[in-house]
């Protein structure tokens, strides 16, 4: 709409360029007509000239001046007639400037309303775009805050269902207590009724040593007194010292207490400091998440700017290369006449970058091959069974390898315990779906229900990569492992008492439970899937939950994956591309080259010749015709001795003669 009015301003600059060109072509040759006629009668009126002077009668030179004076007034008239076909031709040319520049200002005004039209369109467009995102966006939000209102209400249930098994566990405990007392009192009245008896007999003892004592005292108290002297003066002089430790006590309390406020201030000071540290670490951290989407963005723009740079000088490239081709063809079919088949390269049927890009899988996608793989592995593990049976150790074993060989282990978990692991998931968590796909779910098989409703459930705990999908099983099977060890270590001789793994995962997390995770993971390939209940995988999957997000929030890694190339063969490939001539047609293209140097010397030699032969044989013709009209004027026959007399003259034409 817009560039309509831009082609037909070309068009029409197009074709008047080609009228002008046109024009231009026809006044050159006309001017050149023109001055070829002009001269050609003006060395006719000269030639006239000399003739008058040799003229004696009087009735002929005015009859000779006469056509002279008819000749120069044709010539003028002529060149007048040019004058004015040029001048007309020029004022036809301003009008013509004058229409063009009203054509040119009617299209820029056409054009700049066409503009403020698509301006207007775009607008209009925008806008409604504009809404619709904002509504998508209204949409998206209404649907997070059902979810979170979801989640909100099942983490309610679970705390109120801790709450009432830890009632229950606290009455024991009182029941068991209230035992453990009365015991401890029957025992305690025992005790008392012996310790009575015992005392009443020390009693006894002690009132005779009493006795002993009195007449000791009797002696001791003069002994005292005078002690008591003594003291009094210690005491004096005690008092003495009190009032100045007293002293000293008031000034260290003052001194105290201007420590205590510089040190309120400094703690002041320290905690506004750390605040805004805090704030600093904040929005550097927002910062660095920013970089790295950014990173990430670029990486991308990268890759797709790196592939389309890569296509532009590879088509480019090929199209140099297929220009070398056809020359080397030409060469040798033309210039050489020899056979030439087109090379047959690896590099030309490539288009883009070389290369493997790889990234990871789905976890909905490696959930169905092991659920896939496993049932066909489970139908082939029966057939074993049977041939173990009647065949013994030896056919089981090969049968066995011959499985594993086909289907290949999810790292080093088995495709069974897996299976049997994403069941659970899948028959446990039905809660974690929406109620509207539970009704569509019947209608289905057991493994394509399964497949969905592990899609919904992979969905809710943000699990998207093989990896996460790994965490799950590893977790699941590790988390077992940890029970079963506690269980056991329960029921050892020792009789130590050993902290409940799921206590401890419910309060934080213990020790226990990170080096536990920390583990070898070749161990757990030999826990059967069976020691894992239903009833314990809400538990599991709880605690894996609240790890995961911890783990994703410590590492705050990207969940998309960056491709990466292999760029080890770029070189080469350029390189080859570079020499799809062989070095020995080169040499050949060189010396091809020297000789077609020299033969391009030679035609033009040649040339210069033939051009310097067209010239010398104008000038002949042009003196033949000179010469003839001389030998063919009156004037020869007035002559007493005329030069065709002693003149052997052939007069014959200089073409006929060539």
């Amino acid at each position: 709409m817009v560039t309509n009015i831009q082609v037909a301003a070309d068009l029409r600059e197009t074709q008047r360029r080609a009228e002008e060109a046109e024009l231009k072509l026809q006044r050159v040759e006309k001017l050149e007509n023109e001055a070829k006629s002009s001269t050609y009668k003006f060395e006719e009126i000269t030639s006239k000239w000399a003739l008058a002077k040799e003229m004696t009668i009087p009735q002929e030179l005015w009859q000779l001046l006469n056509q002279q004076q008819q000749q120069c007034a044709l010539l003028l008239e002529e060149k007048n007639k040019l004058i004015d076909d040029l001048q007309q031709e020029l004022q036809n040319k301003d009008e013509q400037y004058v229409q063009a520049i009203k054509k040119q200002s009617d299209d820029i005004h056409l054009l700049l309303e066409r503009m403020e039209e698509h301006v207007r369109l775009m607008l209009k467009t925008y806008r409604h775009k504009l809404l619709q995102i904002e509504k998508a966006f209204e949409l998206e939000r209404r649907e997070l805050l059902d979810n979170n209102r979801k989640k909100w209400e099942e983490g309610i249930r679970a705390h109120n269902t801790r709450e009432l098994e830890y009632l229950r566990a606290r009455m024991r405990k009182v029941e068991e207590f209230e035992k453990q007392l009365h015991q401890l009192r029957v025992q305690d009245e025992e005790e008392y009724n012996s310790m009575k008896v015992q005392l009443e007999n020390d009693v006894q003892n002690l009132e005779r040593q009493l006795q002993q004592l009195k007449a000791i005292y009797q002696l001791n108290q003069e002994k005292l007194e005078y002690s008591l002297q003594v003291l009094k003066k210690q005491d004096e002089e005690n008092t003495i010292v009190r009032s100045q430790q007293r002293r000293k006590l008031n000034r260290l309390h003052s001194l105290l207490n201007n420590l205590r406020t510089k040190l309120s201030k400094q703690e002041k000071q320290f905690r506004e400091e750390n605040q805004s540290l805090a704030a600093d670490c904040e929005r550097i951290t927002g910062q660095c998440k920013e970089v790295q989407r950014s990173m990430r963005h670029f990486a991308v723009r990268d890759a797709e700017k790196f592939r389309e740079v890569w296509l532009m000088n590879e088509e480019e490239a090929k199209g140099l290369m297929r220009k070398a081709l056809d020359a080397d063809r030409i060469i040798h079919t033309q210039q050489l006449g020899l056979p030439w088949e087109e090379p047959c390269y690896w590099f030309l049927n490539n288009v883009g970058p070389l290369g493997h890009y790889r990234a990871k899988r789905m976890a909905t996608k490696l959930a169905a091959e092991v659920l896939t793989e496993s049932s066909s592995g489970g139908q082939e593990e029966e057939g074993r069974e049977k041939e173990k049976e009647e065949g013994g150790n030896g056919g089981g074993k090969e049968n066995t390898a011959k499985v594993e060989d086909r289907v290949p282990p999810l790292r080093n978990i088995s495709k069974k315990t897996a299976k049997r692991i994403l069941e659970l998931v899948s028959d446990e968590s039905g809660f974690l779906m929406e109620s509207k796909l539970l009704r569509p779910l019947q209608a289905l098989g057991r493994h394509e229900r399964t497949l969905m409703k592990l899609d919904s459930i992979f969905a809710a705990l943000e699990i998207d990569s093989e990896d996460d999908l790994y965490q799950l099983v590893d977790f699941f099977l590790k988390y077992k492992a940890q029970e079963v060890a506690v269980s056991q270590s329960r029921g050892s001789p020792g009789g130590e008492d050993v902290t409940d793994p799921a206590g401890d995962r419910e309060h934080g997390g213990s020790g226990a439970q990170r080096d536990e995770l920390k583990s070898p993971r070749s161990s757990l390939g030999s826990l059967p899937s069976a020691y894992i209940h239903a009833d314990d995988v809400l538990k599991i999957l709880k605690v894996f939950v609240r790890d995961f997000d911890k783990r994703r929030e410590k590492d705050g890694s990207a969940k998309e994956v960056l491709w990466v190339r292999d760029s080890s063969e770029d070189g080469e490939y350029w390189e080859a591309l570079a020499r799809v001539i062989p070095e020995p047609t080169l040499k050949l293209w060189d010396a091809l080259v020297v000789a077609l140097e020299e033969y391009y010397e030679v035609l033009t030699r040649r040339a210069n010749l033939l051009a310097e032969a067209a010239v010398l044989r104008q000038q002949n013709s042009e003196l033949y015709l000179l010469l003839e009209e001389y030998v063919s004027s009156g004037v020869n026959s007035e002559l007493l001795c005329p030069p065709t007399q002693w003149m052997d003259l052939n007069l014959s034409c200089p073409g006929e003669t060539h």
